[in-house]
């Protein structure tokens, strides 16, 4: 009998030992194992990620300060010498801003810890909402480098700046500062001595006086953050170049430069300029520094250097703080702010009701009392969990307003259309702004716009461009409420082709814009939209707003069209009309064709009109007005207001047949009888029943004439009426002829044919 070797007996573990093996897990040892939960999950989202956290702060301390944002990146390549297919590199992302600054003792805690911030616990609209992003950028730095974050910052102008090196220590989730000293280089000199391109533009001067890169009176406070990394910088789609522009088109009022490295990793789509976002180029070599001077009024590249010209010199709207409305409050939170409200400040369940929510008056601080078998002098430590709960209930029923909108800024239907001229080159743009909507008791309002024609390549799907709180989203673009709002419009009501469940197809950029106090992002790497209902139904009729705008545009430009291709046809047959007419009046064709040609061109009139908001094109840009429409046409260089006709030498006295005048002030050079349709014979006009004898020749009398002096080919005369107190049943039309030039009134005679 073969026996079975029996697996050693596993020691027991008692309770004791295990609870041994507990132990706190600080939130940035969690966030360093799982760096991809906040966008660092690559080299090359790991550059745009840092790049993306550090200019969203400083435009939302510029903001918060009310300064006119002037933000610089700049992106060093430490390893240019690299292998050609290095997968990634490292690089130096220096961001500097024009801000406030930052206090001294604040710098450690915003820089070197997790989830510490300003914003979090704020129902106010900003860019940054968790206080991870910048902190987390440093943590990766040192992850993959071993280098601190270099710190400088600036918040009084008479005093010198702070110049701080600190890494964080993800054990404790706090910062270790390795360097504090006081300096007067802000922003670092170093920045404009990278190579020849940046100290170039360091001496070139704008119109304003100042440099057009880094000067030193551009930045009287500020703060400037250096990290090293591991990253992969490319071009195209995702990029950080993609990141700048948009953070352009939704940021007007800021003025951004840009100084790329030297050396860019090569791929499929490292040099493409991406649809909707061409990358502008100087028509000279000497824009920048030719003439000693630099203004650019669009996005400019300039050797390795991209400006974002500043398109507002307003800030937005400066948004409030607000209170929770009850209609976003969870029991479990209920609870806790009753627990919280009762340990730092006590009072009432009355006035607990107007201090803790917004939209709650008096009255229905009374009436939700009552409802609870409570009064307004109820004290809040009597109110056990069971009347916590029991008010809970009532909150969920009792009518209250929307929460106020004060805590909002959109970009607004001016600022969209100035971001989208600055940098897509289209010839069609529309804006729309929703009224402010609330989705789990939190105020929140859409914004869309859209680009069309242009540059735009007209053989491909529609891009989608989204934006949360002025940040652009880049990832997820599938998972994102934007983008299935905008498949879910139907773009064929507006004269766009659309695959079934697909973007339309055409030459179109769409924008779609979220203002809120905080947006449901899928993750905390804050890359998509939550598909709440409230949400995509207010992004739907944004765009179908927009839509609207289009389509109304696209139908009066395919009116235009059909018009000039009748005016086409005319001018295919001038030639043999013009010589049949001139040998049969014998009068100078030249005369002729100048007055049928006025005539054409009045009832084609729509060929050549200038579409304003209302559908027709405007020659310059102007300014966007109320409707939130820009149309943008190339002059005609042969003529200023009239089109071009198409003609031969041949048929240089040719005629163009002229529609029948409505009104008799008009010129009429062919009756109604003659401008009918060939083949119909139209009936003459019948006077009232009276003894009046009619013309000698009723069809005679009908019919115009273009040489008073000549007889008809009958031979015959034409005679008046014998009667002349009969008046006819409708004014006839005014017959003219040219003499010398003139279009002068003539008595009925008759006609040519």
């Amino acid at each position: 009998m073969s026996s079975v070797a029996k697996a050693p007996r596993r020691p027991r573990v008692t309770a004791e030992v295990m609870a041994g093996r507990q132990r706190d897990i600080s939130v940035s040892e969690f966030f360093a194992k799982n760096r991809h939960l906040l966008g660092f999950d690559n080299p090359r989202k790991a550059l745009l990620t840092t790049v993306k956290e550090a200019v969203d702060n400083a435009l939302d301390a510029c903001e918060e300060a009310g300064i006119l944002p002037d933000v610089t990146v700049v992106i060093e390549d430490l390893q240019p010498d690299r292998a050609a297919g290095a997968k990634s590199s490292r690089y130096r992302v220096t961001v500097v801003d024009n801000g406030p600054g930052i206090v001294r003792k604040q710098v450690e805690n915003i820089f070197g810890r997790l989830l510490y911030g300003s914003k979090f616990h704020r129902l106010k609209m900003s860019r940054g909402q968790q206080g991870i992003g910048i902190s987390a950028a440093g943590m990766y730095g040192l992850i993959t480098t071993g280098k601190p974050t270099i710190i400088h910052t600036r918040p009084d102008t008479r005093k010198p700046a702070h110049h701080i090196e600190l890494a964080m220590n993800t054990k404790t989730n706090r910062a270790e500062v390795t360097v504090d000293v006081e300096t007067q280089d802000f922003p670092p000199a170093r920045l404009r001595d990278l190579h020849a391109a940046t100290r170039r533009l360091a001496k070139v001067i704008e119109p304003e006086g100042h440099a057009a890169l880094l000067d030193e009176r551009d930045y009287p406070t500020g703060t400037s953050v250096s990290i090293e990394l591991e990253g992969r910088y490319q071009r195209g789609r995702g990029s950080v170049d993609e990141f700048l522009e948009l953070t352009a088109i939704a940021n007007p009022h800021a003025r951004i430069s840009f100084v790329a490295p030297t050396k860019i990793s090569g791929d499929d789509d490292s040099d493409v300029s991406y649809r909707g976002q061409p990358r502008l180029m100087p028509e000279s070599a000497e824009t920048a520094g030719g003439n000693g001077t630099f203004n650019p009024v669009q996005t400019l590249e300039h050797d390795g250097v991209t400006f974002f010209p500043r398109a507002v010199h307003e800030l937005p709207r400066e948004t409030q703080e607000i209170q929770p409305h009850p209609r976003g409050v969870e029991l479990g939170t209920l609870l806790q702010m009753v627990k919280d409200h009762q340990a730092s400040e006590g009072g009432s369940l009355y006035s607990f009701l107007q201090d803790r929510f917004c939209r709650v008056s008096p009255t229905t601080a009374s009436k939700l009392c009552e409802a609870i078998g409570a009064t307004s002098r109820t004290r809040l430590s009597d109110v056990d969990p069971a009347r916590v709960e029991k008010l809970y209930r009532e909150l969920q029923e009792v009518k209250l307003p929307p929460p106020p909108t004060d805590c909002l800024a959109p970009i607004g239907v001016r600022q969209m259309l100035a971001g989208l001229l600055k940098g897509v080159r289209a010839e069609f743009y529309a804006a729309s702004s929703r009224e402010p909507a609330v989705y789990r008791g939190r105020p929140f309002q859409i914004e869309a716009a859209l680009a069309y024609g242009g540059e735009l390549p007209g053989d491909e799907q529609a891009r989608v461009i989204r934006f949360a709180n002025r940040v652009p989203l880049q990832y997820q673009q599938s998972a994102c409420s934007s983008f299935k709002a905008v498949i879910d419009t139907s773009w064929k009501n507006y004269n766009l082709q659309q695959p079934r469940g697909g973007l339309p197809v055409g030459p179109l950029v769409i924008m779609i814009h979220m203002a809120s106090v905080w947006v449901p992002f899928t993750s905390e790497s804050k890359e998509a939209i939550a598909d709440y209902d409230e949400i995509r139904k207010e992004m739907k009729l944004a765009l179908m707003e927009c839509g609207r705008k289009l389509g109304t545009y696209l139908n009066k430009r395919q009116k235009m069209r059909r018009e000039s291709e009748r005016r086409d046809v005319f001018e295919r047959y001038i030639g043999e009309i013009s010589r049949a007419i001139e040998s049969i009046t014998g009068r100078e064709a030249n005369l002729i064709y100048d007055a049928l040609l006025t005539q054409a061109r009045k009832h084609t009139a729509i060929a050549d009109a200038e579409l304003d908001e209302d559908g027709k094109v405007v020659r310059k840009v102007t300014a966007p007005d109320d409707d939130g429409i820009i149309i943008i046409e190339q002059p005609r260089d042969d003529h200023p207001e009239l089109p071009p006709v198409r003609q031969t030498r041949g048929e240089a006295a040719a005629l163009k047949v002229a529609a029948r005048a409505k009104d008799l002030e008009s010129p009429v050079l062919i009756s109604d009888s003659e401008s009918a349709e060939p083949g119909k014979r139209t009936k003459p006009t019948k006077s009232p029943r009276t003894k009046a004898s009619k013309p000698a020749s009723a069809k005679a009398a009908n019919r115009p004439t273009l040489d008073p002096d000549r007889k008809p080919a009958s031979g015959r005369s034409t005679r008046k009426s014998r009667t002349d107190n009969a008046a006819p049943a409708t004014k006839p039309r005014a017959k003219l002829r040219w003499v010398d030039g003139k279009l002068v009134r003539v008595d009925d005679e008759p006609g040519l044919f």
